[in-house]
């Protein structure tokens, strides 16, 4: 089968390369220049397969009235003129529920299982240079109610399949000691040692090298200006490119895993899939001998950011702003990301050399991500891996291969 692919970040190429594996003839298309340059170039860097509980949570909802009112707090929601965000919201409160979170959270494992086990493959076969490392990850909780909360979490993971322990501080330094001066603000840590990091841009990179080493054709610059039909079916993409002006791209399926710019797509075919924007940002750092850096990944509850050493460089990320597709990088925003850093692992960072980023992690209320079929028959969606996108991307990819093709083997 002829299948076209929209989009090139971490899901979109994942898909490309188990569709190809699979013996059908790919093609990938993407507005930017190059792969790995949308959500995915600057993202936490973390593969979580076992710290998976999705955002809306019951614990999350007394919390919020003081986020939001905290100028400076990690969560932003800037109200627009715009159904979709309202209704996005809504959908938000009404997944927080137990029941709701216990069940996403089973099926994020089962998927995030699936997704480790096909990106050990994958290391395992390909010759890649994308600082994959098999680091762990610290959970950092500030008071012991949150940790007694994180507690029962991991039990009910536990049942699941996942391996974490609930340490104190002083086995928390044991594990990872270039927290030492940040000891005093932080009751104890979930440790998942099974956890591991990865540069994802760098890891894109290498799939549009293997792809296209492969025959795979991948046209960057190149934008979707309209989807073309014949009844239920979709014949074509209008596309233009940046250079060589308009064209179209026939195939037998098409698959959109354009992010959080899918929606705007499937809204031609009056197609709605419950995915808004989660706009974030990150810095990425220089570590050298002026510094002390961890070696395990870390999040700090406290300050609800992330930390993950990616070769000789250190990844910070956090923020979740409801903001639409705004692109502007605030400078208080990249400040805040910086003081964090020293916070937990002292001075001596080289922050005029951080890297500033933002991008849109493309979330659905409940945190399951999106792979199906859309309005029209041979017109595929693999979207709204949130937060998650790096971690779930090759087992939504896996999934999404035998959505299209049943009789797919791993």
């Amino acid at each position: 089968m002829n299948i076209c692919v929209v989009g090139a970040g971490i899901v979109g190429l994942s898909s490309a390369w188990f569709l190809h594996k699979a013996g059908h003839r790919v093609t990938v298309i993407d507005q930017a220049a190059g792969p790995g340059m949308g959500a995915s170039a600057g993202n936490g860097a973390q593969l979580s397969y076992s710290y998976v509980q999705p955002l809306a949570d019951p614990s999350l909802l007394p919390g919020i009235p003081g986020l939001l009112l905290d100028r400076s707090g990690p969560l932003k929601f800037a109200p627009q003129w715009s159904v979709e965000q309202w209704r996005w919201c809504m959908e938000f409160l009404a997944a927080c529920r137990t029941s709701t979170s216990r069940e996403t959270t089973v099926e994020l494992l089962q998927l995030a299982q699936e997704s480790r086990r096909a990106v050990d493959a994958f290391m395992a076969e390909e010759q890649v240079d994308c600082d994959f490392a098999r680091t762990g990850k610290l959970v950092l909780y500030p008071d012991a109610e949150g940790l007694r909360k994180a507690g029962e979490q991991v039990k009910f993971q536990a049942a699941h399949g996942a391996l974490q322990h609930i340490l104190s501080p002083a086995e928390t330094l044991a594990v990872e000691p270039a927290l030492a001066g940040y000891a005093s603000q932080f009751h104890g840590a979930i440790h998942t040692p099974g956890e591991c990091s990865v540069d994802s841009r760098k890891l894109c990179q290498e799939l549009a090298r293997l792809l296209a080493g492969q025959g795979v054709p991948l046209y960057f610059d190149t934008r979707v200006q309209a989807i073309v039909r014949d009844g239920r079916r979709v014949r074509a993409l209008a596309v233009e490119h940046l250079s060589e002006g308009p064209r179209q791209i026939e195939a037998d399926a098409f698959v959109l895993a354009a992010g959080a710019l899918s929606t705007g797509l499937l809204a031609q075919v009056g197609t709605r899939i419950p995915v808004y924007p989660l706009k974030g940002y990150s810095i990425t750092l220089p570590i050298d001998a002026q510094v002390t850096a961890p070696m395990v990944s870390v999040t700090d509850m406290r300050r609800k950011t992330v930390f993950a050493r990616i070769g000789s460089r250190l990844r910070v990320a956090g923020m979740v702003e409801l903001t639409g597709l705004d692109a502007t990088i605030p400078k208080e925003r990249i400040e805040q990301l910086q003081a964090s850093t020293r916070a937990l692992f002292g001075a001596g960072w080289r922050v005029e050399d951080c890297q500033p980023w933002t991008g849109w992690r493309p979330a659905t209320p409940t945190g399951r991500p999106v792979v199906s079929v859309s309005g029209c028959d041979n017109l595929y969606i693999n979207s709204g891996q949130g937060a998650l996108g790096l971690t779930l991307a090759f087992g939504s990819a896996q999934r999404l291969v035998r959505l299209i093709d049943p009789h797919f083997k791993e």
